[in-house]
């Protein structure tokens, strides 16, 4: 259902998708970067919480953008890219995918074993994933924190390879999901 637009550009939803994505992130590690130490036995504070929050925004936000992917149509790829860059590029994105939602999870998990309550924005109560307490709970959330390294090389790998597009090869790619502004469609 993957279907493949002629233009050779990403949809403003899809670039509004990425560029809010890379946003988020950028604040969601800001957050956990400056969150206090987790002790025994504390409660999560403001910070935390928005950590939490952001999390959970991040998570749908990454479904939607998945879910928009599948159903609208999308730029195939450039055909003019060594086969090498695009089964790269593919790896990349799926593992950015893929790595964001785990985060989200082993974080999720985490604060539920230690009996926190996930809120969106202390508005909206979330289920706990796993009871307090529980083991599985804990070594699902203890990946979390080792994840975010992964996710900052893979982000890493994905900046390097889009600014290699724009200084070496010139061949146009980032340029697919550059916002235009001040131009039409």
């Amino acid at each position: 259902m993957n279907h493949s637009l002629p233009a050779t550009t990403y949809s403003p939803v899809m670039k509004g998708f990425h560029w809010a994505t890379v946003l988020l992130l950028i604040v969601q590690y800001a957050l956990g970067w400056t969150m206090p130490d987790i002790r025994r036995g504390m409660q999560p504070e403001s910070l935390m919480n928005l950590h939490m929050s952001f999390g959970v925004v991040i998570g749908l936000l990454i479904l939607a953008r998945a879910a928009w992917r599948v159903l609208t149509p999308q730029p195939a790829p450039d055909t003019t890219l060594p086969a090498w860059q695009r089964k790269a590029a593919a790896a990349v994105h799926g593992l950015l995918y893929l790595l964001v939602l785990v985060l989200v999870f082993t974080g999720w998990a985490y604060a539920s074993q230690r009996g926190w309550t996930v809120t969106l924005f202390g508005a909206i109560p979330l289920p706990a994933l796993f009871e307090t307490g529980s083991p599985t709970g804990h070594a699902v959330g203890e990946l979390h924190e080792g994840l975010v390294t992964v996710l900052l090389l893979v982000v890493g790998a994905h900046v390097l390879g889009a600014l290699a597009h724009l200084v070496l090869w010139h061949d146009g790619v980032m340029q697919r999901m550059l916002p235009r502004v001040g131009q039409g469609r």
